[in-house]
């Protein structure tokens, strides 16, 4: 905004003024991973929408991924990646390994960037307060966790204090083992369990597209009967299937609308919420 004038930025700010109000005390999960993830600008520009939107009275969850660092911790270690079906093959090891990354470097990592742009940020894994309980997915995959339960207190004390939870995506049982959660799932889950206004997935990818190499065939919003269909025409196909299965279960456990959008997009978040235009493709119930 260096270029506009004193009375654009008052008009950018006065036609934002209904989506303000609209948010205002609303709970919004933003699921944040993939390439706005590993640029640094972009990284910068996502803490800085995600303080804004507290300082207007939104409740922001964030709940992140990490998969790349993973994988580049494991190859420090000199310990290969394995993936079957797009899941990470995870033994005794790698979980320790997805522990340590997930709740440690990159959960601090956000912390401290949220923290640095002026928000109060706390940061916390699946396994605080039991916050995600699991089980063996595959025994195949090893400590890959399917979800059988959300104990969500640990969120909503955190969203009652002020502060913005992060919340990275390691799981538990009651036996003391450590499972590695898909983040798109347990973003779904956590969602839910919130009755969140909103679900934001934000990807490298523009939205559903009809044409999948043709970012201006991006569809703006589907209903869950449309999302069924397009499954059937094949528009839906491929890493897209999972995605768009997690948004639809996130409709069922009560989130009002998800979005899944292209993170590499500056500013996406804000574009979503405080504008008519919106970003990526918006599911909702009907």
């Amino acid at each position: 905004m260096d270029n506009f004038s004193n009375a654009q930025r008052a008009q950018v700010l006065t036609q934002a003024l209904p989506y303000i109000q609209q948010y205002n005390g609303k709970i919004v999960v933003v699921k944040y991973g993939g390439n706005a993830m590993v640029n640094d600008a972009l990284k910068q520009q996502v803490m800085e929408d995600i303080v804004l939107l507290t300082l207007v009275g939104v409740k922001v969850v964030l709940v992140h991924g990490g998969g790349p660092e993973i994988s580049e911790m494991m190859a420090k270690l000199g310990k290969k990646s394995e993936f079957v079906d797009g899941l990470r093959v995870t033994d005794k090891e790698t979980v320790e390994i997805a522990q340590m990354v997930l709740a440690g470097k990159v959960n601090k990592s956000l912390v401290n960037l949220l923290e640095m742009k002026g928000g109060k940020a706390m940061g916390i894994s699946g396994m605080d307060g039991r916050l995600i309980e699991a089980k063996v997915r595959n025994p195949a995959l090893g400590y890959v966790g399917s979800i059988t339960n959300v104990n969500i207190h640990p969120v909503t004390d955190l969203l009652e204090k002020g502060y913005i939870p992060v919340v990275s995506t390691l799981g538990c049982d009651r036996e003391g083992n450590i499972y590695n959660i898909n983040g798109d799932t347990a973003a779904a889950f956590i969602a839910g369990a919130l009755e969140a206004e909103s679900l934001i997935m934000m990807t490298d990818i523009a939205g559903v597209l009809e044409d999948k190499d043709d970012p201006a065939t991006l569809i703006p919003k589907i209903t869950i009967d449309g999302a069924v269909k397009l499954f059937e025409q094949g528009v839906i196909s491929g890493g897209m299937i999972p995605k768009v299965d997690c948004c639809i279960d996130a409709i069922h456990r009560g989130v009002k609308k998800v979005i899944i959008m292209d993170g590499r997009v500056p500013h996406s978040i804000l574009m979503e919420i405080l504008t008519d235009e919106g970003a990526g493709t918006m599911f909702v119930a009907e």
